[in-house]
């Protein structure tokens, strides 16, 4: 009896630890994207139409989608908006994403909020290209017009798509902004 316990325990145990080493990950085949080029401005105020430029390339020709993050100091993340990418920027891209930072879900933000927003490019087979981060504070005196650098300052560059993410106030979080209904 205590033959077979020992055995079925033994057997219990090759079972579950023998798929772990034995499998592994399969990879996936091809080229991850790579962006090559990026620039955002750093201040803007509340509702600034921001553009955030950026470039880059596939190999393989088959990137299919921008995934964009937002982190809100006070606040924290946001879900991930997806960016669709149409054909002609399946191997190379240059131009830009906007975010229409006036939020449906708050009047205003206070002055000097300050947010990162995360942009990172998937292919088709699944690949996620670099990282790239932009930092951005509101601030009511900033300018209203910067003119990117290059590569970014050719007349006609596309609009790749627009971020839809609405922001929080943390500090009306929980508050009873609706008294009078």
């Amino acid at each position: 009896m205590k033959k077979t316990s020992y055995f079925l325990t033994l057997l219990a145990l090759v079972v579950l630890m023998v798929p772990s080493l034995v499998w592994s990950e399969s990879k996936r085949k091809g080229n991850p994207p790579v962006i090559t080029n990026s620039f955002a401005v750093e201040k803007g105020y509340y509702g600034y139409a921001w553009k955030i430029y950026i470039e880059a390339e596939d190999p393989d020709g088959d990137m299919s989608r921008i995934a964009t993050v937002v982190h809100q100091t006070g606040y924290g993340h946001y879900p991930t908006d997806w960016i669709m990418l149409k054909s002609p920027y399946r191997k190379h891209l240059k131009g830009y994403v906007q975010w229409n930072t006036y939020s449906r879900r708050t009047a205003y933000l206070r002055e000097w909020t300050n947010i990162t927003l995360t942009i990172t490019i998937f292919d088709k087979a699944g690949h996620e290209s670099n990282e790239v981060v932009f930092p951005f504070e509101f601030v009511s005196g900033a300018p209203q017009k910067i003119n990117p650098p290059a590569p970014f300052n050719e007349e006609g560059l596309p609009k790749l798509g627009n971020i839809h993410i609405d922001l929080f106030e943390p500090t009306l979080m929980g508050a009873d902004v609706q008294r009078d209904l």
